[in-house]
């Protein structure tokens, strides 16, 4: 399928040739604002689809908005009707075209010459009045919040809040592109008054966005993680680490050292426990100690491993062995004592995983020998 995409140096337009490119049935065409509007007719001749997302939303004169949004989108539809062919064309308006203002009126006003194109060519068009995109990629300081306020919280700069209560719509930009690539591949028949939507939106406000965006750069000093597997969290926390420069694309953490070797903390979460590693030298045992509800995961990565585990009202032993050769989970259980030595000849690297963040009022560890 060969498309073309008009507003191609845009964040949105960025992202849909991207995962465009990454299938062979699609051949993407590109209309910027570097091209002439003369150009069209050419373009359009055998495309099997438009997704018409160029738009002007700050220019320096109101009258821009007319030819920027509304005279684009007319020489579009006459372009594809001198052709006489079935083009669809998915559209990008805005919520503000149900707004009387100049930007509002020319994005209705193209809305109208779209459905004008549907009624006289036949061809379907899926209007999407967009809240809110945001991702990867969008320019900060134009026209998106919350592009300004991962720039701003990831360069240590002040944002500027007039009503943190403020409602705030949001599509996530892969989930625009997903809907996209969809209607492109899918072409369901749509009714021509009728709006199209991405399903999956979120609402927020402009101070809880703020204050989020903070948690996300606080968490590389405390270590603890955000929810960021699902949802708004998600979607925020990869478009927070896009805004990321290459000299903060690491930060370290502490590192405990004794004669025995090192602990280190990678990574706390609120309701899943938390990662980190530590060393032993040969012939070093850490633990000796049990724990009422705490349980943990350790995973050998390099060197050679044996548990200890002892019964605290039993006193039944047991023990096993493991390496770093053939990985491999020992658990600890509530009740029993336990201990790790390094029996190999070098040194020991293990992967541990507690299910709560370690808490010095309540440590829930017992010394105890096994």
């Amino acid at each position: 399928m060969k498309v073309l995409i008009t507003g191609s140096n845009g964040f949105v337009a960025k992202n849909l040739i991207v995962r465009l490119g990454e299938s062979e049935d699609f051949e993407v065409v590109t209309f910027s604002r570097q091209s002439s509007i003369l150009q069209l007719p050419e373009l359009v001749s055998d495309v099997d689809a438009v997704v018409h997302l160029a738009g002007v939303n700050r220019p320096p004169s109101p009258e821009e908005f007319v030819s920027g949004n509304t005279g684009l989108t007319q020489s579009l539809c006459q372009a594809l009707l001198e052709y006489g062919r079935q083009v669809p064309v998915i559209f990008t308006s805005s919520t503000q075209a149900a707004i009387d203002n100049p930007y509002g009126k020319s994005k209705l006003d193209a809305e109208n010459a779209l459905r004008d194109y549907a009624a006289q060519s036949g061809a379907s068009v899926y209007i999407y009045r967009l809240p809110n995109v945001f991702g990867k990629w969008c320019k900060p300081n134009y026209n998106s919040a919350v592009a300004t306020f991962c720039h701003n919280t990831v360069n240590g700069l002040p944002i500027q809040i007039n009503d943190g209560n403020a409602a705030l719509s949001l599509v996530y930009v892969d989930d625009v592109v997903d809907e996209f690539i969809r209607v492109l591949q899918q072409q369901p028949l749509v009714d021509a008054v009728e709006f199209c939507a991405v399903s999956i939106q979120y609402q927020t406000t402009v101070g809880k966005l703020a204050q989020q965006l903070q948690t996300f750069r606080d968490s590389r000093t405390t270590l603890i993680s955000e929810k960021v597997g699902v949802g708004l969290m998600r979607a925020l926390y990869s478009t927070y680490m896009s805004y990321l420069t290459p000299d903060a694309f690491a930060y370290d953490v502490p590192k405990f050292g004794d004669p025995r070797g090192v602990f280190v903390e990678m990574l706390k979460t609120q309701d899943s426990g938390q990662f980190s590693f530590f060393t032993a030298h040969p012939g070093i045992t850490r633990g000796g100690h049990y724990h009422h509800t705490k349980t943990e995961k350790f995973l050998v990565i390099k060197g050679q491993a044996r548990f200890g585990f002892r019964h605290i009202l039993t006193d039944e032993t047991y023990e096993l062995f493991t390496s770093g050769d053939q990985p491999k989970i020992v658990e600890t259980i509530p009740g029993w004592s336990h201990d790790i030595t390094n029996v190999g000849e070098e040194e020991m690297l293990v992967m541990l995983w507690a299910n709560e963040i370690f808490d010095r009022d309540r440590p829930d560890t017992i010394a105890s020998k096994v």
